[in-house]
């Protein structure tokens, strides 16, 4: 099997001497795996919470591995495709799948605690409270891991990885302020993550500002990349991603019983019989309670974003196809945890998996929305219609919301209670080791910036207090964002003066 990448790909930030053969990228899915940060992963979120649900439920680690080997499998259908195709992948930069499977493996290392959820809080928590102008993105976060956070015994910072693992990395490949200053674009002719609410920001980005330099040079590897596209084989990893969400937490919500047949089956039949009439309905009369006024205003919305793509007859195929095999086939068997269930479950897991990952098409020049690498428009609709499910019938649901709200709060304290010890002058200085290393590590890089690219700062960032601020301010959100979810729970209980474990929780500071 051919396998190709093209000069520089395989460079490091620092040389390394290799004398038992290893290959390069080989080295780095080690790395990768072997990383404390990689480990961690297995004690967060990934949609629902584990607690009350068994292991059945999938952690951020399970999902990595899945997206890991479906990530591969795309990879090597790729190189083994036809002619045009390879030709395509070669003149982009190539594509190794153990680079894919690197970046599966390392795409979800800087979400933080409790999901989504988490993420959203501590960028909150990091723009209002600790006055970091690029706040906190897990995928920001995650190539903050691989190139500054983690180590290696190349560097005690970062990984030192190749520039292809650490470019496969970057699915918004962007920092969140470069995009404020860009006016009057509708969301269909922005990439797609970069959201609509320029003043702020991109919604969805790659690097912060003290790591802009870092990731501009990895993607000068790649010149045949358009503007604010993905690697080939960061589109791989991205659609392995999207592939493994879709499917496998339709999984995990079956079999933890939070699906209601009767009312998912309602808004699939009632939208597909009366399409008609919901299609004359004016937005303001789409109401959430009433059967497929939901799947109308989803539709409404691929359609409005992706109008590239998005058509009403695909969707609909779409629509009848999920009906067909999830909410009238695998939902209408009660999860008891015996062999039929089982069974059905995994069956349609993997009739899904296989279809979506055959469903890929490479372009040379993609949509902005796109990627070079894309599912085909069927799977593409396939996948947001699965999507579907989950948003409207599990991430919608009182009793979840009523459970976020108080992990919410469990960050908001956390932020809190560290910013102030450390602005404590009387006790900073015992504060925990790691976060104190931390603060010293992150002030260094951004007077370092400081010096590199000073249009970073406005100019009341630029004297010294402003940078300690910021460095401090970093370290705080890196050292919530690297907590479990029970680290975070017990450490905001110390913090609050609560736990009935001091010695025991204390050791996770």
């Amino acid at each position: 099997m051919q396998k190709t990448h093209m000069t520089g790909g395989r460079d490091r930030t620092i040389p390394e001497t290799r004398t038992n053969g290893d290959d390069e990228f080989r080295v780095d899915i080690e790395r990768i795996r072997f990383s404390p940060y990689f480990s961690r992963l297995s004690a967060v979120t990934q949609v629902i919470p584990q607690a009350g649900s068994g292991t059945v439920i999938h952690n951020r680690l399970t999902h990595s591995l899945k997206v890991s080997a479906v990530a591969r499998s795309i990879a090597i259908g790729l190189l083994t495709g036809d002619e045009k195709t390879r030709a395509v992948v070669d003149e982009l930069g190539g594509c190794d799948p153990v680079v894919v499977q690197a970046a599966a493996a390392a795409h979800d290392l800087g979400h933080p605690p409790f999901g989504h959820l988490g993420e959203q809080v501590l960028d909150r928590v990091a723009r209002d409270e600790l006055g970091l102008p690029d706040g906190f993105e897990g995928n920001a976060q995650t190539f903050r891991i691989l190139t500054a956070l983690d180590s290696s015994d190349a560097t005690p910072r970062g990984l030192n990885l190749t520039a292809a693992v650490r470019a496969a990395v970057l699915k918004y490949p962007w920092t969140r302020n470069e995009w404020r200053s860009v006016r009057g674009r509708s969301a269909e002719r922005m990439p797609r993550g970069v959201g609509t609410r320029l003043a702020t920001g991109a919604q969805k980005y790659s690097a912060y500002d003290v790591e802009a330099l870092e990731m501009h040079a990895v993607l000068g590897v790649f010149p045949s990349i358009e503007v604010h596209q993905q690697t080939v084989e960061c589109s791989i990893m991205d659609i392995a991603d999207d592939i493994a969400y879709s499917v496998h937490d339709l999984d995990d919500f079956y079999r933890a019983g939070v699906l209601d047949h009767t009312t998912v089956s309602a808004e699939f039949s009632s939208w597909l019989t009366q399409q008609r009439e919901l299609e004359a309905l004016d937005d303001s009369e789409l109401t959430l309670r009433t059967p497929g006024h939901s799947l109308e205003a989803a539709w409404r919305r691929m359609r409005q974003k992706d109008s590239w793509i998005a058509d009403v007859d695909t969707f609909r195929a779409s629509v009848e196809g999920v009906n067909r095999d999830f909410v009238e086939g695998l939902l209408t068997i009660p999860y008891d945890g015996g062999l039929e269930a089982d069974r059905a479950v995994t069956a349609f897991t993997r009739r899904w998996i296989d279809h979506l990952k055959g469903s890929i098409v490479v372009e040379r020049h993609p949509n902005i929305r796109s990627g070079h690498v894309r599912l085909t428009s069927q799977a593409w609709h396939d996948v947001n219609v699965l999507k579907f499910v989950h948003s409207r019938f599990v991430l919608e649901r009182s009793d979840l919301a009523v459970f976020q709200r108080g992990q919410a709060r469990v960050l908001e304290n956390l932020a809190s209670g560290f910013h102030a010890w450390l602005d404590d002058e009387d006790d900073a200085a015992r504060a925990p080791r790691r976060l104190l290393d931390s603060v010293e590590a992150a002030t260094a890089e951004y007077r370092q910036l400081l010096v590199e690219a000073p249009e970073f700062f406005d100019a009341d960032q630029a004297g010294s207090l402003e940078i300690e601020r910021l460095g401090r301010a970093r370290a705080i959100v890196d050292y919530i964002a690297s907590f479990t979810d029970a680290q975070a729970t017990s450490v905001a209980a110390l913090l609050n003066g609560t736990s009935e474990g001091l010695w025991e929780a204390g050791r996770s500071l």
